[in-house]
């Protein structure tokens, strides 16, 4: 049973042989299915394992070949929107292999091999995933540098961008204004975390582009016109727009030694915090290659007014080109970068809901194409959970095929289902149980409980086709 979705999904999908064209959607739906179980367990069959390691062995099979279709349904996705959030981010891939190392796997920190995914998500301001709006792969396959961090530091001040790593940020911009621009009708915004704030990207042309940007600041930059004057500082003496209460996710230091205090041990709780907003003028920092002007930007600070002793305040300082010349404007930034974290969930699905960095392939080439497919399902985990919440008076038919709701219906409430199909978001919560979501008041459930009860879900929608739906409820 091949998933309507996934046929929707890679309908102009052109590999070259349209048996590869085929052999994707089947791949597409059978992992899709069941993203937690191995590649021959979701295959079901001697015969569908070596074809689809066939598929992936393919030189015509590539990922930026496999995403094409589903970049094409992104984009069709946004044009229904007003605003959209280009929001780009880089994950770690580990393919580290004790017994055998992956063939043409790049090294990470340590003795890990793998490579970057950098990947750039389409939301909708409430956090609906839209798809994936451009994606590229960083492998570094000539190893890192274990000079002394001094010595890197002074190489990487002599480099230029377009030979760094970072050049990614701002081709993601780039990217982002080229999608803007297939798009005229939709307001997209790119945002980026710390990792972004680089200068040329803050200096990239603008004139009438169509694309905003919203990063999150790490540097404490120098501003032009004011000896001595720094961002941080400046904005800090602002008078407060307003506070707000909000939750702080906690987080675990990656190592012992960590000393970044936005990467440090961190536990959750209920806190508030007050918002600043200014427009300030950057000083360009030297380049050895080139003269960088000055930049205005809007700036918006989120500090913590009163944290827990011994923990540092929790704080986000946003550079922007989006307005803040009212309350209502710099609310929008603050709610905007919130949506920033839709992309962590991406690839914690990504990782523990489809197991990418488990799958057993030798050589990286491999391995690409079928992050390819593996990206496209995260995303529709994500897209169903989020739009279940978004849109939850909507009929579920518009996302699930009967016999799937209906055998849902009745594993859950051991009862005939109704003649009319149930709403949206009555449907991803019977799902979500099946995955062990337990109802709590406003409570919605997220993706881990979604995914494992997805799987379930297709299983239960095979016996129901397979069984019929005459099937008495009570019969052995």
């Amino acid at each position: 049973m091949i998933a309507p979705w996934a046929q929707e999904e890679l309908e102009t999908i052109a590999l070259g042989d349209e048996r590869l064209d085929t052999r994707a959607v089947t791949l597409l739906s059978a992992l899709g299915n069941q993203p937690n179980l191995s590649i021959p367990a979701a295959c079901k069959g001697h015969g569908e394992m070596k074809a689809a390691y066939r598929f992936f062995d393919n030189d015509k099979v590539t990922f930026a070949k496999v995403l094409e279709p589903h970049l094409a349904c992104t984009r069709q996705r946004m044009a229904e929107q007003e605003v959209v959030l280009l929001v780009q981010d880089t994950t770690e891939i580990d393919v580290t292999r004790p017994e055998q190392e992956v063939k043409g796997s790049g090294e990470l920190d340590g003795c890990r091999r793998g490579f970057l995914l950098h990947e750039m998500q389409a939301f909708t301001p409430e956090g609906t995933p839209l798809g994936t709006a451009w994606a590229t792969i960083v492998n570094r396959t000539e190893g890192v540098s274990h000079a002394a961090t001094s010595a890197k530091q002074r190489q990487r001040k002599q480099t230029p961008i377009e030979e760094k790593e970072s050049l990614r940020w701002l081709e993601g911009l780039q990217a982002a204004r080229a999608v803007a621009q297939q798009l005229p009708e939709v307001c997209c915004v790119c945002v980026a975390d710390s990792e972004a704030d680089i200068y040329e990207v803050f200096a990239e042309p603008r004139g009438a582009s169509p694309v905003q940007w919203l990063i999150r600041a790490c540097q404490d930059r120098a501003l032009d016109g004011v000896q001595g004057a720094h961002l941080r500082d400046q904005v800090l003496a602002t008078p407060v727009l307003y506070e707000v209460e909000l939750k702080i996710r906690g987080r675990q230091a990656k190592t012992a030694a960590e000393d970044r205090a936005r990467r440090q041990n961190r536990v959750t709780r209920q806190t508030t915090v007050e918002v600043r907003a200014q427009t300030l003028t950057l000083r360009p920092p030297h380049r050895p290659d080139r003269n960088l002007p000055p930049v205005t930007v809007n700036v918006v600070l989120v500090r913590e007014a009163n944290p827990p002793p011994g923990e540092p305040p929790v704080e986000w300082l946003l550079v922007t080109t989006l307005p803040i010349e009212t309350l209502a404007q710099v609310r929008t930034v603050v709610e905007y970068y919130c949506i920033r974290w839709g992309i962590e969930v991406l690839f914690r699905t990504l990782k523990s809901g489809c197991r990418i960095e488990e799958r057993r392939f030798e050589d990286v080439e491999r391995i690409l194409p079928c992050l390819g497919i593996y990206l496209i399902v995260a995303w529709r985990t994500l897209f169903v959970c989020h739009l279940g919440r978004a849109c939850p008076d909507l009929d579920c038919e518009v996302i699930f095929e009967p016999a799937e709701w209906k055998a849902v219906w009745v594993a859950v409430h051991q009862e005939e289902p109704p003649p009319e199909a149930p709403e949206l978001s009555e449907m991803v919560h019977l799902i979500a149980s099946l995955g062990g979501y337990i109802e709590r008041p406003q409570s919605e459930p997220g993706a881990q409980t979604l995914w494992i009860g997805m799987q379930r879900m297709y299983d239960l929608a095979w016996g129901w086709e397979t069984f019929g739906p005459d099937t008495k409820i009570g019969k052995g």
